[in-house]
């Protein structure tokens, strides 16, 4: 009597296990990979988001403290012959149309991107999604703490220093800190640098997860490219892209924690939880899910008899 085979899907697909298989631990019904709903996923980015922006708009600004904390950052770094920020400010701010550039893109990109990788992760990585969103709101609930615990001015508004604040120069839209914007937003929460924190998670989910060699290439790119315009912009000091990468550390940690793995070593695709049979018993599983329940973007199974 031959035996069906099935095409696996190289370890990418895993069935979410049910209370039965798991002992009913809710810690372990809750790590399990599982397919995300559109709606919950909007609802909590979107209040988190606003959360993390009035707590941070609500610590208090410590001007004096600030400046204080900004001047200690410029001489460690004089210490360590690593004060580059000034030059390449001034080298970049002599090309017009490549510094507007770089306001723009320190304006937006790190929304675009962010909210595009979590997307295709969505889209095309469910059984990884999850994961790779504890990380940013693990990284990004840190940095809260950081923006109360040290309070930092960021280069463009230093006393006693020759920094361009390239947004008010060349008359960019883009800096929530600059020009009649100023009072809508904390100017003293430049540690950590949550652009660097941000980019760097998408450009380390992209390279680790992407499969066309151009697409890791770019992931690996952008946070070295999101360095250059933070820098050039004035808006931060390297050391707080070093603070941004701390934090993001700290975000795959709790993650790896509470997942027992980095998104990469999950399974990408899950399958919807299978229904419970009418007239079983409880935890009795119901039939597989047929073809069409399965994620449109999985390779079809081919079932073929054996001998």
């Amino acid at each position: 009597m031959g035996e069906a085979t099935v095409k696996s899907l190289e370890g990418r697909t895993a069935a979410t296990p049910s209370p039965m298989q798991d002992g009913g631990g809710v810690r372990a019904r809750l790590r399990a990979p599982r397919r995300p709903r559109i709606w919950f996923e909007i609802l909590l980015i979107g209040v988190s988001y606003w959360t993390y922006s009035l707590i941070r708009n609500a610590v208090p600004e410590q001007k004096a403290q600030a400046l204080r904390n900004a001047d200690w950052i410029w001489q460690a770094e004089e210490a360590l012959g690593l004060a580059f920020e000034q030059s390449v400010n001034h080298a970049v701010n002599s090309v017009t149309w490549l510094i507007v550039s770089m306001n723009y893109y320190y304006a937006t990109l790190h929304f675009i991107v962010t909210i595009g990788v979590l997307v295709w992760l969505y889209r095309w990585q469910p059984g990884r999604y999850a994961a790779s969103r504890t990380v940013l709101f693990a990284t990004t609930g840190v940095a809260l703490v950081g923006y109360y615990l040290y309070p930092l001015a960021p280069p463009r508004l230093m006393n006693g220093q020759s920094f361009v604040d390239t947004v008010l120069v060349h008359h960019t839209w883009g800096s929530m800190a600059s020009g009649n914007l100023k009072n809508m937003s904390n100017q003293y929460a430049a540690m950590p640098s949550m652009h660097i924190g941000w980019s760097l998670w998408s450009g380390l989910i992209i390279f680790a997860l992407a499969t066309a060699p151009w697409a890791r290439i770019l992931g690996l790119l952008y946070p070295v490219a999101t360095l250059v315009v933070i820098v050039a912009t004035a808006n931060h000091f390297w050391l707080d892209a070093v603070g941004g990468m701390i934090c993001l550390a700290f975000g795959f940690a709790v993650s790896y924690f509470w997942y027992g793995s980095l998104p990469q070593g999950l399974p990408a695709l899950v399958e919807p939880a299978r229904p419970v049979a009418q007239g079983g018993g409880a935890g009795q599983a119901g039939p597989p899910p047929s073809e069409a329940d399965r994620d449109p973007a999985a390779p079809a199974e081919k079932v073929g008899s054996g001998t």
